[in-house]
């Protein structure tokens, strides 16, 4: 069982309690919420092991009920993060559109539906009956907020703003894929959107899909592909796939795409315009692959900037908040940041479906419990997004014990320098403490850390620990103190969420390279004093890490500092290729002994791999888990 951070034992008439689910799509996710304050969240995957698990969140449910200390039926309410009938008419008029195209994804979506979504608040409500082990009249009230109102809930109420502009970018939710709202205090009010089928999530997920990578995760290895390729193909994508306007409003022809009624992104036409069949997943990366990248990258950072630029005009507000899948390219963040107009950004770290869930619990607080809003102004309401299980020393200790694991346990002052010293010398080091993360990050506590400054990190880890293509750039956790000193950055990244390139001075110029290299020919190239962390286009996708939210990662950070005279690690999340991030302490010793990690450090405790009994330490064993 993870400690606790009880918030009260039941609910009183002065308290309102409420419980936020995403379910049923991808990334399923549970989140609660106390008098206007988040107390837990987390995703269903991190529980049932089951990588962007769409099932009923049961086992995150548990986890926020046991750390507001709460029964489900002491609740205020609850609220699922979109109208599944709303959605279910959007996918009824999509047909019917496009009829008779589209019958055989027809014909495998409507008993779905007709089964079970339709009836999806019959659903949940047996669900949690299940779950709470009571009559159904005994739940709380169930609420359904709309999911692009989700998302832009998750993005303003957290934020440290009093008044913002909002602009949520994802796939689909019912209809909208693009939407844009004013929020001041406890209000939240819609202003425009754009509807399906025209999304620049879906359009970015379409050479996601042509690319070889698995929509609605692979993005993000899209975006770490296009520095290696050249924007050739922007004309053509400009030209034949997507209209925009001057405002950033667009629209896409959609005799290039098939996601609209098939079973697959793009159409036939799609595949003529860029010369054949879609990449199998697996095969090799060709530069064609790379320059689809740079060039939807490219676009997909132009309409954001165009639309980002005219909200501010038609809000006049210098504050803005972001949402949805669209808001994790954090490429397209660091422009925002550096070149549009506003003065302000935060981005919600949850920024996906997961996010929903916290978004839908805090609409449902503010505007229908009327909780208070408390705003800092400097700081926001996220906690760091370590919002997730912890764990003792003596319950993970406890734990090792019964895994025959063999560790050392230090004092605070000894452990920071310890583990920046084995860090000084080369190894890898899985860092496991307090809270874990909410959103797809690691920032700190369920990561796998490294020296930024050898050469063969990024390359090692990405094929011995990660087991992961090898183009992978890896992001560094910076001093926020020192931010400046490394990086053309000024302000905060706490999560993770935005790009920017290495200070000129800290650079290196290539020496007896040759300037013609191409594609993962450039991996190898080194380009600053720090080249594990360096992409190709002298960028990085940084955090900042800060004493407030994370004192024990900023102490670490801070010994290897002084040790090395480099204020910044390589942060990778701790998992391996195909499974989500660690959450339990078993989870991570076993994640641990079936990698290249050569420490764990969990809470106090540190344990060597080359200190395990011989039968844990086989490499063997190892060799199997690679090869799954």
């Amino acid at each position: 069982m993870p400690a606790t951070n009880k918030t009260t034992n039941k609910t009183t008439n002065k308290m309102t309690v409420v419980l936020g689910v995403s379910a049923y799509y991808h990334d399923s996710a549970a989140s609660i919420v106390v008098n206007g304050q988040v107390v837990a969240a987390a995703q269903e995957e991190r529980f049932s092991r089951k990588k962007h698990d769409s099932s009923f969140p049961e086992n995150a449910i548990k986890y926020c009920l046991l750390e507001a200390g709460v029964e489900l039926t002491d609740l205020s309410s609850i609220v699922f993060y979109d109208k599944p009938l709303l959605k279910f008419e959007r996918l009824l008029e999509t047909y019917l559109s496009y009829a008779p195209k589209g019958f055989r994804s027809f014909s495998m979506a409507m008993p779905v539906w007709l089964k079970e979504k339709l009836l999806l608040k019959s659903l949940l409500r047996k669900e949690l009956k299940a779950l709470a082990n009571c009559h159904v009249n005994e739940l709380p009230k169930l609420l359904f907020t709309e999911h692009h109102q989700s998302h832009a809930a998750s993005a303003f109420f957290p934020s440290p703003f009093e008044k913002a502009a909002v602009l949520c970018l994802d796939g689909v939710g019912e209809w909208a894929t693009t939407s844009v709202w004013q929020g001041q205090g406890r209000e939240l009010a819609p202003l425009w959107e754009l509807n399906f089928p025209h999304s620049l999530g879906l359009l970015y997920s379409a050479f996601t899909y042509y690319c070889g990578f698995k929509v609605n995760s692979g993005e993000y290895k899209l975006m770490g592909l296009a520095p290696y390729g050249e924007p050739k193909y922007v004309d053509d994508i400009y030209r034949h796939l997507i209209d925009v306007k001057e405002d950033g409003t667009f629209w896409l022809n959609m005799d290039y795409f098939s996601y609209p009624v098939g079973l697959v992104m793009t159409s036939p036409e799609f595949h003529r315009l860029f010369g054949g069949r879609p990449r199998k997943p697996e095969s090799d990366i060709t530069q064609k692959e790379m320059d689809l990248a740079r060039s939807i990258q490219q676009v997909t950072e132009e309409v954001v900037l165009k639309i980002a630029n005219t909200i501010y005009l038609e809000t006049g507000n210098s504050n803005l908040c972001l949402a949805g899948g669209v808001a994790l390219n954090c490429v397209a963040n660091g422009r925002l940041i550096s070149e549009s107009k506003f003065s302000s950004i935060w981005i919600q770290p949850a920024a996906g479906d997961a996010g929903g869930a916290l978004g839908a619990a805090l609409q449902a607080s503010y505007q229908y419990h009327d909780s208070e809003r408390l705003i800092d102004g400097s700081s926001d309401n996220m906690q760091g997004s370590y919002l997730g299980p912890q764990f003792t020393d003596n319950q993970a200790s406890e734990t090792l014990d019964s895994l025959g694991a063999v560790y050392q346990r230090y004092s605070d002052g000894d452990l920071y320098s310890t583990t920046a010293g084995l860090l000084g010398q080369g190894n890898v080091v899985a860092w496991y403490q307090g809270r874990m993360e909410f959103g797809p990050r690691a920032l700190g506590n369920r990561s796998i850390l490294g020296d930024p400054r050898d050469i063969n990190m990024q390359s090692n880890m990405n094929l011995k620990i990660k087991f992961r293509e090898s183009f992978r750039p890896f992001a560094p956790s910076i001093l926020a103190e020192r931010v400046n000193d490394v990086f053309e950055f000024d302000g905060k990244s706490s999560y993770m969420l935005a790009v920017a390139k290495i200070q000129i001075s800290k650079r290196v110029t290539p020496e007896n390279t040759s300037t013609s290299a191409e594609g993962l020919q450039k991996l190898g190239i080194l380009r600053s004093k720090f080249p594990a962390i360096t992409h190709v286009d002298y960028s990085a996708r940084l955090q900042t890490v800060h004493t407030n939210t994370n004192p024990k990662f900023h102490a670490l950070l801070t010994e290897f500092d002084r040790l090395t005279g480099c204020p910044l690690l390589i942060n990778t999340s701790f998992n391996v290729r195909g499974e989500p991030i660690v959450n339990t302490p078993e989870q991570a010793y076993t994640c641990f002994m079936r990698s290249n990690i050569d420490y764990l450090v969990i809470g106090n405790l540190v344990i060597s791999k080359r200190d395990q009994p011989e039968r844990q330490n086989d490499d063997n064993w190892r060799q199997e888990f690679e090869l799954d």
